[in-house]
Order: structure tokens, then sequence, then C-alpha cells
């Protein structure tokens, strides 16, 4: 099976999540129980991930959504400009 590449978006997305969560002290299975979500597959940075996920787990952190996705668009490559 051929590794899929990392987007860059995806990356710093996961990156950010993940140190909210670290930053609270909190394990992945805490987070799981808490909320459902199996963080540590949004953490690799290789799974798009919905808008309504990444909000549930910035309530869950106590954060803005807008704290975690400021200035993510410049990472998109879609080729629009």
């Amino acid at each position: 099976m051929p590794v899929q590449q990392q987007s860059p978006f995806l990356h710093e997305l996961a990156r950010r999540l993940k140190a909210v969560r670290e930053e609270r002290h909190l394990t992945l299975q805490e987070v799981y129980d808490a909320t459902g979500v199996h963080v540590s597959r949004l953490e690799s940075g290789r799974r798009n991930v919905a808008l309504r996920t990444v909000a549930m787990l910035c309530r869950y952190y106590k954060v803005s959504l807008g704290v975690i996705v400021t200035d993510l668009e410049h990472l998109l490559e879609d080729g629009i400009h």
C-alpha cells in the first residue's frame, strides 16, 4: 500500500490540536473517553477531519476554534489564489 503524502494543512492542524491537548496534560484515552474522537488518528495529520470534530475538540479543550484554524488557509494546496 502506498504511503499517503501528508498535507501541510492537515499537518499544521494536527500539530495545533496535539499542542493544546498536551498543554492541558490530557491523554489520548481521556480525550476519547470524553468525546468519542480517536485523537491519535487526527494528530497523525494523515486524515481529513470534519470541522464539527475540530469544533467539538475545541469546546472540550476550552479553546476558541479561531485559535486553532487562524492562518491555516495559506497551507491549502488547492490551486486557488
